[in-house]
């Protein structure tokens, strides 16, 4: 019987992964180790109240006795805790480095400690940079990242393949381009977008809006992190994508037709620097060793979405009132 330590399971991929697994595996408890920063919520776990196989425990990756205290009777870890967002690491890499690299380490630490029977480091398609108008990120695409934030996931990806080398440590990494669905805290595209446009408000465009991302279903990344925890090999990385790439400003438009808003409601702001154009993942690697495969068609998985977003407004709005507006307000001024 398994006892995962999942860390930063109250955010938004982590707390989709821990719902998840708990409804498909009967045997598995989890230990949810969360800081519950301006991202980490536990309205995101409100149904889970009660569960006697969900653990909740408040505590800080880079808390070395936090984490070894949590660590007691686990078998394994999935490690989605990370400071996440590219525009806030730009204005102070500092928090970037010390949670996703000090923090992976000590977790990396404390597991090894504990002898886990297997490690799962959930990254980032970002740790490889920005690709031209053609090709595809592989596992084997040399890491190049072009922000403090994806620098400091190279960081603690680096240091995972160390320990894995180093210690015959059973790890695999596990890398995903744009995940988007329920729970996903405002700041990022598409739930900004989905929440400021079912309030009459704008939607900033990063410059030309051309920047191309792979859009995944966040319960198609999640099943693709446990098809890493059970059947990875120890040493290998996984890249999972969702072969649908858009521009940024169609999916604004997408978007805006879905809901029934006005092309007037766009305000084209200044590119962020050093913006990466386009991401695209092969997952092909993960299709043949895992026997995993994307299944929510990008269209279905929006609609439901967004139907999401409309049904839970007191959740959006209760997340309104944490610092991420006073953020965008500097960025952007008032919508």
């Amino acid at each position: 019987m398994a006892r995962i330590l999942v860390t930063g399971g109250a955010g938004f991929i982590g707390s989709n992964f821990v719902r998840q697994l708990l409804s498909s595996d009967p045997s598995t408890t989890i230990v949810n180790f969360d800081c519950l920063t301006y991202a980490g919520n536990l309205a995101n776990l409100s149904d889970l109240a009660g569960n006697p196989r969900h653990e909740f425990v408040k505590g800080d990756i880079t808390n070395r006795e936090q984490v070894r205290a949590a660590m007691k009777g686990v078998t394994d870890v999935i490690h989605f805790a990370a400071e996440s967002h590219v525009d806030r690491s730009i204005q102070d890499s500092g928090p970037f480095v010390h949670t996703n690299v000090i923090g992976t380490q000590i977790l990396l630490d404390a597991a090894r400690e504990a002898k886990v029977a297997k490690y799962v480091q959930v990254s980032t398609d970002e740790v490889y940079g920005s690709l031209g108008e053609t090709g595809l990120f592989t596992e084997e695409t040399p890491l190049h990242p072009n922000s403090p934030y994806s620098a400091s996931k190279a960081g603690a990806d680096m240091l995972v393949m160390a320990y894995q080398h180093t210690f015959d440590f059973p790890a695999v990494i596990t890398r995903c381009s744009n995940n988007y669905g329920p729970y996903q805290f405002p700041e990022k595209l598409i739930p900004l977008f989905v929440s400021n446009l079912l309030a009459d408000e704008s939607v900033p465009v990063y410059g030309d809006g051309m920047q191309i991302r792979d859009w995944i279903h966040v319960l198609d990344h999640c099943r693709g992190v446990e098809a890493a925890w059970r059947r990875g090999k120890p040493g290998e990385v996984y890249n999972f994508g969702g072969r649908c790439e858009i521009p940024n400003i169609q999916l604004t438009k997408l978007l805006l037709s879905l809901l029934g808003k006005p092309e007037t409601l766009i305000r084209y702001v200044k590119d962020r620097p050093g913006h990466d154009r386009r991401y695209a993942i092969d997952c092909s690697k993960a299709e043949s060793e895992l026997g995993w495969a994307p299944q929510v068609p990008f269209d279905r998985g929006l609609a439901e979405t967004i139907a999401w977003y409309k049904a839970n407004t007191a959740w959006v709005a209760a997340i309104k009132n944490k610092d991420y507006l006073s953020y965008y307000e500097k960025q952007y001024g008032k919508a």
